[in-house]
């Protein structure tokens, strides 16, 4: 099969579009053609490498992916070759005492697609069944690729573990991005108020379009915290969504009194000061979150499958342009989610 892999660690160059051997699906696992897959930061850390990590060389990159079933393990049950699925990337052992409970994002063997083994960028791969969604017929799979994980990821976080309502608002650090922009539009679905910080008008005209109530630009507005107490009548928010890091002293001063603050990540770098004064006089908590369960994963691909979640899609690529799709999504310039077509 033809793939996207990389042998050492580096920029974009290190990509090759070359063959690699067709998975083999195990007793439980099914083999899925892809027909698309989607980019995620991940992709970009990955190919960089980090101190310790630890991968089975030559690596195939990607999380996200969309196809048709084409073959079955010995043990599956209740799927067809033909059916057209997507993949969730969070991958529990299904054994252990918190898969078994329904936290697979807890799994004590966790492991993520296209970061601690070979992921999507390729035309075929083999997965446990547990990990698919059954797709409408006719389904877009560059949508379905798309989102993926960073649906599933801002589900768990803003409505999982964050308990967001109706009526609360919530800020979200950042425009374009992929979890951001499905926090977005999860929010207004739940009704809440949806304030955005992003720069420039072009982001900030993708959050208008689908659903931001209020737009802040950080280029022109650097203490943006003061113009969200502006925005709330100085009351501040009760959520902020701040995948981010560095910023956090911001939205800490954003933050109303009991409010919350939600991360999954840290694009801004993994260590920076926290004024610990913030969280115990304004009673803040800070809540963590990595992907989501397989529950999580089956609520929300059901609401975007029915279109009641809009997904926000940039550019496609050629398999065979990878590099230039990840050239794109480090420059920052991407408006919603890359995909590759395979």
């Amino acid at each position: 099969m033809k793939s996207i892999l990389f042998e050492q660690h580096g920029d974009a160059g290190v990509l090759q579009y070359t063959d690699f051997p067709t998975p083999e699906p195990g007793e439980a696992e099914v083999l899925v053609r892809l027909r698309a897959a989607a980019l995620n930061r991940l992709d970009i850390w990955v190919r960089n490498g980090w101190p310790g990590i630890k991968l089975e060389y030559p690596h195939i990159p990607g999380a996200d992916g969309a196809g048709e079933i084409v073959a079955l393990g010995a043990q599956v049950s209740g799927w067809e070759v033909g059916d057209p699925v997507v993949i969730n990337a969070n991958l529990g052992c299904g054994k252990c005492e918190a898969c078994l409970a329904g936290k697979d994002n807890l799994c004590r063997e966790w492991k993520l697609l296209g970061e601690t083994t070979r992921g999507t960028y390729c035309e075929t791969i083999a997965v446990p069944a547990r990990q698919l969604f059954k797709l409408p017929t006719g389904f877009s799979y560059q949508r379905a690729a798309a989102a993926g994980l960073v649906f599933l990821t801002a589900w768990h976080s803003l409505i999982t573990r964050g308990g967001l309502q109706a009526g609360e608002n919530v800020l979200i650090v950042g425009a374009a991005g992929g979890v951001n922009t499905a926090s977005i539009v999860i929010a207004k679905h739940i009704g809440a108020q949806v304030i955005v910080v992003g720069a420039g008008i072009e982001k900030l005209n993708l959050a208008q379009s689908l659903g931001a109530d209020v737009l802040i630009d950080r280029s022109a507005e650097p203490d943006w915290a003061r113009a969200v107490y502006t925005a709330t009548n100085k009351q501040g928010v009760d959520v902020v969504v701040d995948n981010v890091g560095t910023t956090f002293p911001l939205s800490f001063r954003a933050a109303r009194k009991g409010g919350r603050i939600l991360t999954v990540g840290n694009t801004g770098g993994p260590k920076f000061e926290i004024d610990n004064r913030f969280i115990f006089s304004k009673q803040l908590s800070l809540i963590g979150s990595t992907m989501g369960t397989l529950d999580d994963f089956s609520t929300v691909m059901r609401l975007v499958t029915s279109g009641k979640l809009q997904v926000a899609l940039d550019r496609s690529f050629a398999l065979k342009d990878a590099r230039a799709a990840q050239e794109r999504l480090e420059s920052g310039a991407q408006l919603g989610k890359i995909t590759l077509e395979i």
